[in-house]
């Protein structure tokens, strides 16, 4: 039978890291030695008691589907951290539980925006955001920010790129690839601008509980109530393999979510659900800030260590845990040195063609995603190889 593939299958690249995460771990299965600085999978487990909850959840029959918005118990748990961590008046039912950020994303694309409808998406970025307009038949708009600027966009930037199609803007702060925070004075002029354009404002907060040094770590509901925010369990609460996330909608949109997430997904892990109620207990909380502040240290040791080496780094990492950094001194395709850096020197890292942007061929993305002494011996592996190549 002859295979007739979808024409959107055209728009829809690779993700390259997967493919360097696949031969690095059958390098692995050969006995090397492989740093994996590639996924944005931090190495710490899931917390006991987040585990705990959930055993005890499927152990007293709670396997069976839950209300396609999440358990009841699980949005309040939400809505309270509004309050206790930035003292906004959340209703639970503006929260909607989904199967993962990208669950989230997607159910306010399409209860939001129409197919031909114009979206700015900001690179370099998430390479997946721009995949999952065009499944909805959304065409996204690039921004190609620019190393000077920190990578952050500039309202001329958006200016020129509105037009009278434009319907939304996605934005992420901290940002992936970048760690970048927007800072307070430029969310401010970017929700004034989106309010003067009539566009809908989507905020990917999936980094917010990982920000180390810059004061405004704050969630864009302080000052735009009408935003959509996407969140997630996988990043602060280390629970990448749960599949669960969150989305708050903008007033009026509770029943159009409920009906596309009935449809779509019908619910979300009814066992990650249960787990996720104690994520946000104090002892939990606890020991999450203290692996927050590991996180801070890994990034301080292998940034130091990566700009000796001769990178840049033009982006403020004041968040997430990454590092994006400038590697024209070493390479004008960093595609190939990323390879090469896997073959040769068992380091996997994810090169800038993945996330776009102005530079893609001279921008390598490093996480911090290891204990110390692993990043340490990731820069004397990375030292040698320089010096080799």
């Amino acid at each position: 039978m002859q295979v007739h593939l979808a024409a959107r299958l055209a728009k829809i690249a690779p993700f390259h890291v997967m493919a360097l995460l696949a031969r690095a771990r059958e390098l692995q299965d050969q006995g090397r030695d492989i740093v994996h600085l590639e996924v944005g999978e931090p190495d710490f487990p899931t917390p006991q008691a987040i585990i705990d909850a959930a055993q005890s959840a499927v152990a007293s029959g709670e396997t069976r589907y839950t209300a396609a918005l999440g358990i009841p118990q699980l949005r309040q748990k939400i809505a309270d951290f509004y309050q206790q961590k930035y003292q906004l008046q959340m209703p639970a039912s503006r929260i909607a539980v989904t199967p993962g950020a990208s669950g989230a994303l997607q159910l306010a694309f399409a209860a939001s925006l129409n197919s031909g409808d114009e979206l700015i998406l900001i690179e370099p970025g998430y390479p997946c955001n721009r995949h999952f307009a065009e499944l909805f038949g959304i065409q996204p708009v690039i921004v190609n920010t620019e190393r000077h600027n920190g990578y952050l966009p500039t309202l001329e930037e958006l200016e020129s790129a509105c037009t009278s199609r434009t319907r939304g803007l996605l934005l992420a702060s901290p940002g992936n690839p970048t760690g970048t925070v927007i800072p307070r004075a430029l969310l401010l002029e970017i929700i004034a601008f989106c309010q003067c354009h009539n566009i809908q404002l989507f905020m990917d907060e999936i980094y917010q509980g990982l920000v180390f040094d810059c004061d405004q770590a704050d969630t864009v509901l302080q000052y735009e109530q009408r935003a959509w925010v996407i969140q997630s369990f996988s990043k602060y609460f280390q629970m990448t393999g749960w599949r669960l996330g969150w989305l708050v909608m903008p007033e009026g949109y509770e029943d159009a979510v409920n009906r596309i997430a009935q449809n779509i997904f019908l619910c979300p892990p009814s066992m990650s659900q249960y787990g996720a109620v104690r994520a946000f207990d104090a002892d939990v909380i606890e020991l999450l800030e203290q692996r927050r502040s590991e996180l801070r240290q890994r990034r301080d040791i292998l940034k130091q260590g990566l700009e000796r080496l001769g990178f840049v780094i033009d982006a403020a990492p004041d968040g997430a845990f990454y590092l994006y950094c400038d590697a024209s001194a070493f390479t004008r395709d960093a595609m190939t040195f990323c390879w090469q850096l896997l073959e040769q020197a068992g380091i996997a890292a994810t090169p800038g063609e993945d996330f776009g942007g102005a530079h893609p061929d001279t921008s390598i993305r490093f996480a911090y995603t290891q204990p110390i002494a692993v990043l340490q011996e990731a820069l004397a592996r990375l030292e040698s190889f320089i010096g080799a190549v």
